[in-house]
């Protein structure tokens, strides 16, 4: 049997050969992003830009993690480090490869450059 590590780190030694629609993430909207929230839904919120190696090596592992049945609620909004300031303003972003997770409307935590599979699973977690 394969353990979900095994396939997560699967997932993120072939981050660099995954096309963008590969991603689990959906462009940030305000109107979902709210209703999420309203909804008590976890959130990740993902900072990307296409030039970003280690953004590339997060989309699989998001993409994987949604994949999962206990995270079948997850919401994942991206945001565009290169063209939407306005938003990375908003949620006080300062880098590509953020990842900041939602409980509801309570932020429950972020990390920055982090490609450890496990590491982005446990911060999936605290919005569940």
């Amino acid at each position: 049997m394969i353990s979900r590590r095994a396939i997560l780190l699967t997932a993120a030694l072939f981050a660099t050969v995954m096309p963008r629609s590969a991603s689990a993430a959906e462009p940030f909207d305000e109107a979902a992003f709210n209703a999420a929230q309203a909804a008590g839904r976890p959130i990740i919120v993902e900072v990307t830009a296409p030039w970003c190696p280690i953004c590339k090596t997060q989309r699989p592992i998001l993409k994987a993690l949604s994949d999962q049945p206990r995270f079948k609620d997850l919401a994942i909004y991206e945001i565009d480090f290169d063209t939407q300031k306005a938003l990375m303003r908003r949620f006080e972003a300062r880098m590509q490869s953020t990842l900041i997770a939602f409980k509801g409307r309570e932020e429950v935590g972020r990390s920055v450059g982090e490609t450890q599979a496990e590491w982005i699973e446990s911060l999936v977690e605290k919005g569940l």
